[in-house]
């Protein structure tokens, strides 16, 4: 069950002042030695590893957005910074790359990258729609980079460096080809491509080659029935192929977002919009996919997914690897196929299966620390988020984060005085105004507010806070005549709500309060930058394959006089994360109780033994629980009657019990599902506690992980008791 919109972040949220409460973003280090996924809690798809002596680098999925084809830097996997894109604009003079014309590229830009290093430089592979293969190199990942149109059909592709020099693209659904590239980047080898592995083996798409110890290994997604990742593997480029599921089902309790229905591409307002059903037991395509896989550089082994976040869009997630009879299999031992969203840090791991050796599914990589020792936390590098969030538009450059809705205008825009202007040209809609700057919304909750001067709008200006998205929405201000009128539009209704407006300095302050992870937002304006007031209904929000991205903060002006108008300008841009700081969502030092959310009821330390559960209304000490610190986000329960709890066997159903000695009690790694949702994952079997809410068993410790709607029996919820 997701956490509802608490009431209290609305609250809160709409009595800030534009300037920032705190400079806390979402990183998915803990800041002990482990990490919780997502890495990031913002669009980043189609992720692929590129590992270069002891720097990481990271290439995803940017669209119809420039600049474009973004890449990230990281020492350690997990903390990571943006310091590159390949190109600053799409550098093809169709009117559809420059949003002209009614002609567009929503979800059909650049996607799919596959990053390579090879003969000094790097590369960057990637398709875009209507042209082709693309190639990007440079001999620093920071650019220059220089472009080569390859052409071909050749999309969602991994490329691979061969030891006799020869380069190969590997594409295709189903059918799965493999074509060889020209060295000099200028176009495949004519009369190449052959197929490696033919339809009916059950092998997807957004492939990645890797030789590994001189055989061949193909990591792909496919998505018929639903989602799973598959492992590829040959002596030969050309094959034979065996192939083997190496994840699926992980979807760390994720369900899929409402997708947008309508007709045709980018429509009209008024156009009529629904949001289709969602089926929260469904895994669909929501678990984690498509991605690649890297050597760490102790040697062990780590992928790095993409994964549907609601609304957000698609982000990565971290996940550590074993290898079992020389396949790469997602997991730990005793748990293959699914991953911890809690683990150790690289290089913070005891025991890393290290090589592609043939190990027993049911041998263990790393023991049970013993209870009675505290460990110390550990850290590598310092907690960092890949972007700075916040612009003042003080500086000569925008910020990295900052992305425009396809080629902007250059004479329409600058940075003057301190603040962002934008000129107004013509569009009936936001979707189709050029010159709209676009970052990506980051959840689980946030909130983004941005300060607008009016001054200089003209007859038939629109200019304000949106959301590009299919359906899109915006808060801002209309310019009729010498009259300013505050405007929410939402295009899913084709409902506007309208609040006349009386600015003495021309100044506004407009605010998007967004609980992602429940896919909603509503929209606030302030007139003088401390009191605010919620406009407009709280809005769903939604995924879609139109434009292929989650939610994003646009901000914008347009003319709907069919003209070009005066011009906006916009100061102090902010983005609030209330969720970020998890430095309390362990319950340390706190007396609480364990509220099953498959049937709302708490656990209790049953006289008989067991592990069971209770009324609702128990609130004796047999339900009550502390926890024992041992470092690193490893824990052990005791339960406030003096007992520990402890699991003996295999884990099955009746093996969760008590032990009266606290060296014996059974050490667990927290798993924070945030909001106060956790898991229990056992470092002795790899796997979950948890109770089934139909079979009337008790507590075991035999789960995989989280079904997408958190009600299997393995989430729990804590809750403190005074």
């Amino acid at each position: 069950m997701k956490r509802i919109l608490n009431t209290l972040l609305l609250t809160v949220a709409c009595a800030l002042g534009a300037q920032a409460q705190t400079t806390t973003s979402w990183t998915a280090d803990n800041g002990n030695g482990t990490f919780t996924n997502p890495l990031f809690y913002d669009e980043f798809s189609d992720p692929d590893i590129l590992r270069v002596g002891d720097d990481y680098y990271l290439a995803g999925t940017t669209m119809h957005a420039v600049p474009g084809l973004v890449i990230l830097h990281s020492k350690d996997l997990v903390n990571w910074e943006n310091i590159s894109y390949c190109f600053d604009r799409f550098d093809f003079a169709d009117d559809a790359f420059s949003l002209r014309n009614h002609q567009e590229i929503y979800g059909q830009g650049i996607w799919a990258p596959a990053i390579r290093y090879a003969n000094g430089q790097f590369y960057v592979f990637s398709n875009i729609n209507g042209k082709g293969l693309q190639c990007y190199t440079a001999k620093d990942i920071r650019g220059p980079w220089t472009h080569h149109n390859m052409q071909g059909n050749i999309y969602d592709l991994g490329v691979l460096f061969d030891d006799d020099g020869k380069v190969y693209a590997i594409h295709g659904y189903g059918n799965v080809k493999c074509t060889e590239l020209k060295p000099d980047m200028s176009g495949p080898v004519e009369g190449t491509e052959r197929l490696i592995i033919p339809e009916g083996n059950g092998v997807g798409e957004g492939h990645h080659m890797y030789k590994i110890d001189g055989r061949y290994y193909l990591i792909s997604t496919d998505y018929k029935p639903n989602g799973r990742t598959l492992c590829s593997r040959a002596d030969n480029i050309w094959g034979p192929y065996e192939t083997r599921v190496i994840t699926a089902d992980e979807t760390y309790g994720y369900h899929a977002a409402s997708l947008t229905q309508f007709r045709g591409r980018i429509q009209p307002d008024g156009y009529p919009f629904r949001l289709g059903p969602v089926n929260q037991d469904a895994t669909a395509c929501t678990n984690a996919h498509q991605g690649g896989i890297v050597q760490y550089a102790d040697g062990s082994w780590w992928a790095l997914f993409m994964q549907d976040f609601h609304s957000i869009g698609r982000t990565v997630c971290l996940m550590p690897m074993t290898w079992v009879d020389g396949w790469p299999m997602v997991g730990l031992p005793g748990n293959l196929g699914r991953a911890p969203r809690t683990w150790f840090k690289p290089g913070l791991a005891p025991s890393p299966v290290s090589s592609p050796s043939s190990i027993s599914p049911s041998s263990s990589s790393i023991s049970s620390p013993s209870p009675s020792a505290v460990v110390e936390p550990a850290i590598s590098s310092q907690a960092t988020s890949p972007y700075n969030r916040s612009d003042n538009f003080d500086g000569k450059q925008l910020g990295r984060v900052w992305q425009w809705n396809h080629n902007p205008d250059d004479k329409m825009w600058s940075l003057k005085n301190g603040r962002l202007r934008i000129q107004s040209s013509p569009a009936e809609q936001l979707m189709w105004a050029r010159n709209s700057l676009t970052q990506r919304v980051i959840g689980p909750t946030s909130v983004a507010t941005v300060e607008l001067s009016t001054k200089g709008l003209k007859d038939g200006d629109v200019a304000g806070l949106g959301n590009i998205n299919i359906p899109c929405s915006w808060i801002g201000i209309v310019k009729s005549g010498k009259a300013l009128t505050l405007r929410c539009f939402e295009q899913l209704t084709n409902d506007t709500t309208d609040v006349p407006v009386g600015l003495s300095d021309g100044k506004i302050w407009l605010r998007c309060i967004g609980d992602y992870d429940n896919n909603q937002a509503q929209y606030a304006y302030s007139t003088d930058g401390k009191e605010f007031t919620t406009l407009g209904r709280m809005m769903p929000l939604s995924y879609q394959l139109t434009t292929f991205q989650g939610s994003r903060h646009a901000l914008f002006a347009f003319n709907v006089s069919g003209k070009k108008g005066g011009y906006a300008e916009f100061d102090n841009f902010t983005v609030e994360e209330p969720d970020a700081d998890r430095s309390g969502n362990i319950p340390y030092g706190k007396t609480f109780r364990i509220i099953n959310l498959a049937n709302g009821r708490p656990a209790v330390c049953d006289p008989h033994g067991v592990l069971y559960d209770t009324r609702t209304d128990d609130m004796s000490a047999r339900t009550q629980f502390r926890i024992l610190d041992r470092g690193q986000g490893m824990v052990s329960l005791q339960c406030l009657d003096g007992r520990y709890l402890k699991v003996y066997g295999q884990g099955l159903p009746g093996d969760v019990r008590f032990t009266d000695k606290a060296e014996e009690a059974e050490v667990f790694l927290w798993q924070d599902y945030l909001g106060g949702d956790f898991m229990l994952f056992s470092l002795r079997n790899h796997r979950y506690i948890g109770k089934s809410p139909t079979t009337g068993s008790p507590y075991s410790m035999d789960y995989p992980g989280a079904d997408p709607a958190r009600r299997n029996g393995a989430v729990l919820h804590w809750e403190e008791v005074k």
